[in-house]
């Protein structure tokens, strides 16, 4: 039987495409399943940067993560042109870049203005060499080490203080310095106790949260930190959760925010930053409906503006650092389809030759996706389908009752918005090696991340001397050659 819309009207996988009409003539990346270039062309074939994705497949091999750099652009510019409409003082969007953190993502996101976050020693280097800014560097996370701390301070990128023991040992470490010069600027992050409707794993602003200083300390907090001649506390830091589609969480967050200064002025704080965090979810699926990204910002700007009037303060600085909804949509998964199993009257798997490794979401915290066949894009959905993974885990099941049309071995399947913690998080579980990614824009495709080797699995093993000889034969045969 063909599937059908609930008017009855016969669909494909075209429907998933960007929807285009005058009234929204530049759509909010996150409102939409698909990247903003993606069409259709020779009336089947998915088409995304003006590259064809199956030629993308046989030109990079597939699993294949697929940036449009069109659709990551118009995100960093729909923040950053919709905070200079609507905020009378200075701001600065800061790119979240632990949802996906490489040179090429971090180099466009810098290219249009943004700064980045980030969230380890790892990613401040990666930032610096994309080539950005350390003065538009932030560095967060609640158990920063004593080298992240150090790196920090030297390269000069401000910190987001998470607790007391990392406040001292910043304090520490600049003491030991014994340099006039060394002044770290750094923001306390304070967890504001407001909940949101989203994946308990990925909300933070709870109380009970292993993110942020407990709002009940914040005298003692405040009166320390006054008194501390060689650090740099320039402003505060709050977030509540990400994939959030409520608006009046973040409105709520903005006036207790503004609380937040006045107090902090109270012990002799001149702090000039405050930075809301992000959230902003995306459409993974057709019911989903998120603001957005300018909705996401207006009433943010508003509340501010209004709050510090009434409390009588100057603007502040005002941060925000989406992840999820700048990269997410910009990114498709290419697979290669394999094999299939039916059980009657149970259902159909249909095997890709990924899974897990490249997209734990599904499994990590039961999140849903869409997908389509990028060679058969005007073929009428005829097949509900589980789609499997290819490791050796009953649980590696990236979607259930998936719409697709009838499939064959060699099919490329596309699954949509996988640009936020798909890479970032990907393994090698299965010593699967992690994909390729190519970033396409004008027809072109480059390469941003290499495709990993067998011998790359193999690259920091140590085999003790005492072991050498014991199974020699093997560690000679490389894809069943001597």
């Amino acid at each position: 039987m063909v599937s059908t819309h609930p008017t009855g009207v016969q669909h494909s996988g075209s429907q998933y495409l960007p929807q285009r009409h005058d009234t929204k003539a530049n759509p909010s990346p996150n409102q939409e399943l698909l990247p903003l270039t993606a069409k259709v062309h020779n009336h089947d074939s998915l088409e995304i940067g003006g590259c064809d994705v199956t030629t993308l497949v046989e030109q990079f091999g597939s699993p294949l993560y697929i940036l449009d750099e069109e659709t990551l652009r118009s995100g960093c510019q729909q923040y950053r042109d919709s905070f200079k409409q609507y905020y009378k003082g200075e701001s600065q969007v800061l790119y979240a870049s632990k949802a996906w953190n490489c040179l090429a993502v971090c180099a466009i996101a810098a290219s249009e203005g943004l700064g980045i976050d980030v969230a380890s020693g790892g990613e401040l280097y990666t930032a610096l060499q994309a080539g950005v800014n350390p003065e538009k560097i932030y560095l967060h996370n609640n158990n920063k080490s004593r080298e992240e701390l150090i790196f920090a301070t030297e390269v000069g990128c401000t910190i987001v203080v998470d607790n007391w023991h990392e406040l001292r040992t910043l304090l520490e470490i600049v003491e030991s310095a014994n340099s006039p010069s060394v002044h770290p600027r750094f923001l306390l992050r304070l967890t504001p106790g407001i909940e949101c409707h989203t994946h308990e794993y990925i909300r933070t602003g709870q109380l009970d949260s292993k993110f942020g200083f407990d709002p009940n300390e914040l005298e003692e907090l405040f009166t320390f930190v006054s008194k501390q001649s060689f650090l740099n506390c320039v402003g505060l830091h709050a977030h509540i959760g990400s994939q959030i589609f409520e608006r009046q969480p973040h409105r709520d967050l903005a006036a207790l925010m503004v609380k937040w200064l006045r107090d902090a002025a109270k012990y002799g704080l001149k702090l000039t930053e405050l930075n809301v965090g992000g959230g902003l979810g995306i459409k993974y699926i057709e019911s989903d409906d998120p603001p957005s990204i300018e909705e996401w910002v207006k009433p943010i700007c508003e509340v501010i503006q209004e709050a510090c009037a009434a409390e009588n303060l100057p603007l502040p600085k005002l941060l925000c650092e989406p992840g999820r909804s700048l990269i997410a949509t910009a990114c498709v998964t290419a697979y290669t389809i394999g094999s299939s199993k039916v059980i009657p009257e149970i259902r159909t798997y249909i095997a890709i030759d990924g899974g897990m490794s490249d997209n734990p979401r599904p499994i990590t915290y039961q999140s849903v996706y869409r997908a389509v066949v990028a060679n058969k894009m005007s073929s009428p959905l005829t097949e509900t389908v589980t789609i499997a993974g290819k490791h050796c885990e009953s649980g590696d099941i990236l979607i259930h009752n998936a719409l697709l049309p009838k499939t064959e071995p060699g099919d490329i399947l596309v699954v949509m918005g996988t640009g936020a913690y798909n890479y970032s998080m990907a393994s090698n579980y299965n010593r699967l090696p992690r994909p390729a990614a190519v970033v396409v824009a004008n027809g072109e495709a480059n390469l941003i991340l290499q495709r990993e080797t067998y011998e790359d699995l193999i690259r920091q093993d140590r085999l003790p001397e005492r072991l050498k000889g014991a199974s020699s034969f093997g560690r000679f045969i490389i894809y069943g050659k001597m």
